[in-house]
């Protein structure tokens, strides 16, 4: 049977999890929602959003490498917080990595919690990733 999308593992993901941290579907790729977890499970920046949200953007940036792309290829986000303080620190992290305006859209949603007790927000994405011209 033959998938019709490709499946982007950077770093050593692959072995320890159920799912892909990216999927690529033609010209479009879809980064599951990340939490500000590092390699040895821990979560970075306990309770500073913004940090959080920095190292979120640090991994969703190796998913973007790893698919041939940069975070001007990003259409869309959504974040998952499960408060609003220092949500709006948050602000300056996407500003930093976007460079826009334009800025993708955004969503963000307010929670009762994430899989990770300490995590405080969770950010998923979509990229465009034109094909290359013959």
């Amino acid at each position: 049977m033959t998938v019709p999308y490709e499946a982007i593992y950077p770093g050593p993901w692959k072995d320890s999890t159920t799912f892909s941290p990216a999927v690529r579907c033609g010209e479009w790729l879809l980064i599951s929602g990340m939490t500000a977890v590092d390699e040895n499970r821990n979560i970075v920046g306990v309770g500073d959003m913004a940090a959080q949200a920095r190292y979120i953007y640090k991994k969703i940036g190796a998913v973007l490498a790893a698919a041939g792309a940069g975070f001007e290829h990003v259409v869309e986000t959504v974040d998952y917080v499960v408060t609003l303080e220092g949500y709006d620190k948050t602000a300056e992290v996407r500003r930093e990595l976007f460079k826009g305006p334009p800025y993708p859209a955004a969503t963000g949603v307010v929670v009762a919690g994430l899989v990770r007790p300490q995590a405080l927000i969770e950010i998923k994405a979509t990229a465009r990733i034109p094909r290359p011209s013959l």
